[in-house]
């Protein structure tokens, strides 16, 4: 997504590239070139100067750049890694994977084994059930409550529905107050 402009600048370097092919290739001619994330940012060509605005995206800011991020260079290797390496030089003998020494091989499953962990610790699905676990347990954080909210809301309706048949059986029905006199 990377998207190489010069607004002005290429403009004049193109005016000066018609008006003689000598002058555009001129030694005293300064050029700046310049990483920019928004156009904005990008400075305005003063006479006798090319200036080129490479503008990335936002996300970029921050990033290690690209041309470094993927390197093989062991100068750009963590220093665990690094270590990591340095711990099995001169492992040789019973359990080191080693082809020299009597019992070499026997080491071999063992750092399979590591591989496999260390690589499946790293691996895109781990993060993702670590980040779905997090959401598991925070949701599950809540139900205790949730449910002592709502065991609270229905015993309380019980209650006041108890309240009522109670009240309704000790009333006294209509017209049942005072018996009419029997019939003479």
């Amino acid at each position: 997504m990377k998207r190489l402009t010069a607004p002005l600048a290429l403009a004049g370097l193109a005016a000066a590239a018609a008006a003689s092919p000598a002058a555009a290739q001129s030694a005293d001619e300064k050029i700046n070139m310049v990483i920019a994330y928004n156009e904005s940012e990008c400075p305005v060509a003063q006479p006798g100067e090319v200036v080129v605005c490479e503008i990335l995206v936002e996300e970029e800011r921050y990033r290690i750049p690209s041309n470094l991020r993927y390197s093989d260079n062991p100068a750009n290797q963590s220093l665990a890694r690094q270590v990591d390496q340095i711990k099995y030089v001169g492992d040789f003998g019973a359990m080191s994977c080693s082809p020299a020494g009597a019992g070499g091989f026997t080491g071999c499953t063992q750092k399979f084994v590591e591989a496999w962990a260390k690589d499946r610790e790293e691996a895109d699905g781990v993060r993702f059930g670590k980040l779905i676990e997090e959401a598991r347990q925070e949701r599950l954080s809540t139900i205790d409550a949730d449910a002592a909210a709502e065991q609270e809301r229905v015993e309380m309706i019980e209650r006041e529905y108890m309240e009522r048949l109670e009240r309704e059986r000790q009333a006294e029905l209509p017209g049942e107050g005072e018996l009419p006199p029997p019939p003479k």
